[in-house]
């Protein structure tokens, strides 16, 4: 055979062989690539209830750059029922199944009374679990909080703004719906978010071992508004046993008594005591965080707060205009509030901190209220943010 033939026969082997050879291995990489999508997984989770907790910590840009620290919110509105309350009314639920108060599918009823998150949490909860749901709200809040509790099927109890004092306050008439139900072998059970351990107990199991692994421990402050007080407190006392240095800051809404008791370890002068004022005990148009007396979640943490802030409504409100102009972020007023405390919290320790708030909600259960022009003007608030306004022209 001639030196060609043998090069062309030779080349035609040598094909042959990186042919197969080629042939084999994308064989082989398909099938392990078949078999890494077979490859079962733990993702799935059970329920609604599996969908609770463990949300993302962002970092919140604008802030973050504008301040030289960086800001981050816990996006607790990605919850199944669109707040950190979901945590809350699970651990409540839990407890009392535990204790046997609760027993499913025996048309036992959940009581609460509640501004709407909460109710909106149990009423969602108490749905998946076979339970159902009366609620107890002041008649002042967003519609839009009634309509979601009515469409979860939760029985909704609206009446007058009042004070603890009074026999029916929300709160009160909550309780005392839950001793008054008879219905054959079903229980009545009252919640009770501002007093049940339940509450704190799932921010220090749950929220703030989230927050420190997310962090690596890394943070310098935590900014939270209080209602109840439970995230506020299990957040803190968890963090504050691993990071001694951390500085806790309140974040407060006009018209609440808890800055002035951070402050000035005074909650109210007497004229503003709840039951002395006729006017709605926390003027404020933010929902969710604020209030007028001490509870025992609030208690647990109050002497791990360093410093409070308070956040008038025209701050919160430009900051949730601000947030959605700059990031996109569209955030519920209790959010607002926390932000801007935490932007306030920032310029107290001065650039390179790192600072972490909660986003409560989003805006889409205030439309009618905090984000409604409308209603603002109707309440003689005019809190515009100009195209040229900055962060530091609303912020002081």
């Amino acid at each position: 055979m001639s030196s060609s033939g043998r090069t062309l026969l030779i080349g035609i082997i040598t094909g042959s062989i990186i042919t197969v050879l080629a042939s084999s291995l994308i064989a082989q990489l398909k099938n392990e690539n078949k078999e890494e999508h077979d490859e079962p997984t733990t993702d799935i989770v059970e329920g609604v209830d599996g969908l609770i907790g463990n949300t993302p910590l962002m970092k919140i840009k604008s802030l973050s750059e504008a301040t030289g620290c960086t800001i981050l919110g816990k996006a607790e509105f990605l919850n199944p029922g669109g707040s950190s309350k979901d945590r809350v009314a699970l651990n409540m639920i839990k407890i009392a199944e535990e204790q046997n108060i609760l027993v499913p599918h025996t048309g036992s009823t959940i009581f609460e009374g509640t501004v709407g998150s909460t109710g909106i949490s149990i009423a969602m909860i108490a749905r998946a679990k076979g339970y159902r749901a009366w609620i107890v709200m002041p008649d002042d809040q967003a519609k839009e909080k009634y309509q979601l509790l009515e469409k979860l099927g939760a029985t909704v109890e609206k009446v007058r703004p009042a004070s603890i004092i009074d026999k029916r306050q929300f709160v009160n008439l909550a309780r005392d719906r839950a001793l008054e139900f008879k219905e054959g072998d079903a229980k009545g059970y009252f919640a009770d978010q501002f007093e049940n351990e339940a509450n704190f107990n799932a921010h220090y199991n749950n929220t703030g071992p989230e927050i420190y692994r997310q962090t690596g421990g890394k943070i310098d402050a935590l900014v939270l508004g209080a209602g109840t007080g439970g995230t506020l407190s299990g957040i803190s006392c968890y963090l504050k046993q691993h990071i001694k240095k951390l500085k806790v800051f309140l974040a407060d809404p006009q018209g609440s008594g808890l800055y002035n008791k951070v402050k000035y370890n005074v909650m109210y002068s007497p004229t503003e005591q709840e039951g002395s004022r006729r006017r709605h005990q926390v003027d404020t148009v933010v929902e969710g965080i604020g209030i007028n007396r001490l509870t025992k979640n609030f208690d647990k943490g109050r002497h791990l707060v360093n410093d409070a802030f308070r956040v008038t409504d025209d701050e919160a409100i430009k900051m949730s205009r601000y947030l959605v102009r700059e990031d996109g972020l569209f955030v519920g007023s209790s959010s607002a509030v926390n932000c801007v405390a935490a932007v306030r919290a920032a310029k107290k320790l001065g650039p390179g901190h790192v600072i972490v708030t909660l986003l409560n909600d989003s805006g889409q259960r205030h439309l009618t209220k905090f984000w409604s022009d409308e209603y603002l003007k109707s309440q003689n608030i005019y809190a515009e943010l100009k195209p040229e306004e900055g962060l530091f022209d609303f912020i002081k």
